[in-house]
């Protein structure tokens, strides 16, 4: 954001904060940049999700270690999430997600060049860990940089930027691999996502550099606290199941009685542009009438779609899906906002814990679910899913009762 700018927003507010605010040219340019990012994170973190059923016919292994591919990342993430934020209030946000972005890339390339499972497995590893540089630290960033005026509805858009990301890779590397194999659906998943970086590249105004005064500071007692350890749980519940629902739909779907190719199975992850528009949508309407009556909202939606889904058609299944997908990103999205708000003196801090338990949680029940799969088919996998919707909701009905001293905030 240039000098110019910057003044513009500080005599434009009586308050003097830095901030980008909804209208301004570095809100735009913000909201841009961090979807190129999310578009190319979320495009590799989830690339062999929808090739998992060729991983197992490749490599010989079964639908629980196949998903491994996809949980090693997610847990390496996880636990990279912590380090990557403090080394990016040492380095920079900014430098932070670069470099972790093009470690990522070659990451990936290793991933497509594989010569056995384990190889594999290690690659994909290394890229979880590099993109806890990016998804460790964004989420962060948009809760810095952003007034609380605009930040559920940058929240929001950031998440909606985040499912196309994640749409766009999961259908290219299908469609790619339905012709090329599953290593040139991984070549052609690191050339889209190195034209995102790109573009993020290009876009990112510079950092506000705000820092919050020391009656923010004063505001962070024991309740905020408490009720921020409550509402990761939802995160780590919610994604859980979410994960879970894909990684194994996509075996549902290839076998009896539908049979589908993995290239039109794959057509499945069309369903994330519903979570697009909730996500967005949420973000504006928890600004308006309070948070937690959108994330329950989003949460009674996912188990309606949940249960389409143990439908015997086709076409219900898909219904189900959307339903299911649109209700979680609504969560997702409200959430993620309330997180940095619950520590206005520390919102990265905040954010980097959320992003934490939320792909902890993908890690953990992605792959722990596998069993339910083995051992109950798809009603199985749909009844672990329920308890997990169950154990997000309890968390947030806490995180708002342990905040209620704070409820504007909440």
């Amino acid at each position: 954001m240039s000098l110019l700018t910057r003044a513009e927003d500080a005599l434009g507010h009586p308050d003097g904060d830095p901030r980008h605010r909804p209208g301004t040219p570095g809100f735009r340019r913000l909201n841009q940049a961090m979807f190129f990012a999310g578009l190319a994170a979320f495009g590799l973190l989830y690339g062999t999700q929808p090739l998992l059923p060729m991983l197992t016919d490749a490599f010989g292994v079964d639908a629980t270690q196949a998903a491994l591919t996809v949980s090693v990342s997610t847990g390496a993430l996880a636990l990279c999430t912590a380090p990557a934020a403090a080394l990016a209030e040492r380095q920079g946000r900014v430098r932070v997600i670069r470099v972790a972005l093009v470690v990522a890339a070659l990451a990936s390339i290793a991933c497509a060049l594989a010569p056995s499972y384990v190889v594999l497995v290690v690659a994909r590893l290394v890229l979880g860990a590099a993109l806890g540089g990016v998804l460790g630290t964004a989420m962060g960033h948009v809760g810095t940089e952003v007034h609380p005026a605009g930040l559920g509805a940058s929240m929001g858009l950031y998440v909606a930027g985040n499912t196309i990301g994640g749409v766009s890779g999961r259908v290219l590397t299908s469609l790619v691999s339905d012709f090329a194999g599953w290593r040139g659906g991984l070549v052609a998943l690191t050339v889209f996502a190195l034209a995102a970086m790109a573009l993020f590249w290009v876009l990112l105004p510079e950092p506000v550099r705000f820092s919050p005064d020391a009656t923010g500071r004063a505001r962070l007692g024991r309740n905020r606290v408490a009720a921020l350890v409550a509402l990761v749980v939802v995160p780590f519940a919610l994604m859980g199941g979410f994960v879970a629902v894909y990684n194994f739909l996509t075996y549902r779907l290839t076998s009896a009685p539908f049979d589908l190719s993995p290239a039109i199975a794959g057509l499945a992850f069309l369903a994330y542009l519903a979570g697009t528009v909730t996500s967005a949508t949420a973000g504006r309407l928890a600004d308006r009438v309070g948070r937690l009556p959108v994330l329950l909202a989003g949460a009674a939606v996912m188990l309606v779609g949940l249960l389409v889904t143990l439908s015997g058609s086709l076409a219900l299944v898909v219904v189900g899906l959307v339903v299911f997908t649109a209700g979680f990103f609504a969560a997702h999205a409200t959430a993620s906002g309330w997180a940095p708000q619950l520590l206005p003196s520390a919102p990265g801090r905040a954010s980097a814990s959320y992003v934490m338990t939320y792909y902890a949680g993908s890690s953990v029940f992605g792959a722990l679910l596998g069993f339910a799969w083995h051992g109950g088919a798809w009603p199985g996998v749909v009844l672990a899913v329920a308890a997990l919707i169950g154990v997000g909701v309890l968390a947030a009905v806490a995180a708002w009762g342990l905040s209620r001293p704070d409820r504007a905030s909440a």
